[in-house]
């Protein structure tokens, strides 16, 4: 199972940081990882992140530096010949981070027009682990009705609302929180926050 790669994609929402340091900590954690990054969510990363991601060959090594780059596959979102895009290629699951509301709106419509969507689908009909971390607010009625046909369809919606009970004293304990229960869902052990202890 620890083998197995994660499909990580970001999409066009604001939290970028999220999304990186997810990926930054599989790395660290040495699981492999299929990326997927949409053109919006480039756009994003250049306004929150000062990032200019050009080349499609370079986005890995921009992200991580030339750490572990073996470990993570980068794909195209428009590659929908992709291995991931087989529900028959087996994968840890895939997290959507941040997850805009368009993202999640297609998916809940069952609309595969880009290789984040489709292996979105892909994980609900094999009945893998898909998390939503949806980064909006305030959430209109037709997003609350996504999430819940999707919930429904078996996708953990988890968005990025970190907590305060751990006391943060950085953004990056903030970030660290919602990375923690990410991981907390693939059930991959982590110690990137104090958890809640009962006196």
């Amino acid at each position: 199972m620890n083998d197995l790669p994660v499909t990580i994609a970001l999409t066009g929402a604001s939290g970028q940081p999220y999304g990186i340091r997810l990926l930054k900590v599989l790395v660290e954690m040495q699981h492999p990882v299929e990326l997927i990054i949409s053109e919006a969510a480039r756009l994003v990363m250049k306004e929150e992140l000062g990032m200019d991601i050009h080349s499609e060959g370079d986005i890995v090594s921009d992200l991580l530096g030339n750490e572990a780059t073996s470990l993570v596959h980068y794909h195209s979102p428009q590659d929908l010949g992709a291995d991931i895009a087989s529900g028959s290629c087996l994968t840890r699951g895939m997290v959507i981070c941040p997850c805009s509301t368009g993202t999640l709106g297609s998916i809940a419509a069952g609309v595969s027009r880009n290789l984040i969507e489709r292996s979105a689908d892909v994980c609900l009909k094999e009945k893998r682990k898909l998390i939503l971390v949806v980064r909006e607010t305030p959430f209109s009625v037709i997003h609350l009705r996504n999430m819940h046909e999707l919930s429904l369809a078996g996708a953990v919606i988890m968005p990025a609302a970190p907590g305060f009970y751990n006391h943060p004293q950085t953004v990056q304990d903030l970030i660290d929180f919602v990375v923690a229960r990410i991981l907390d869902q693939l059930e991959i052990p982590n110690s990137l926050m104090k958890r809640w202890m009962h006196n």
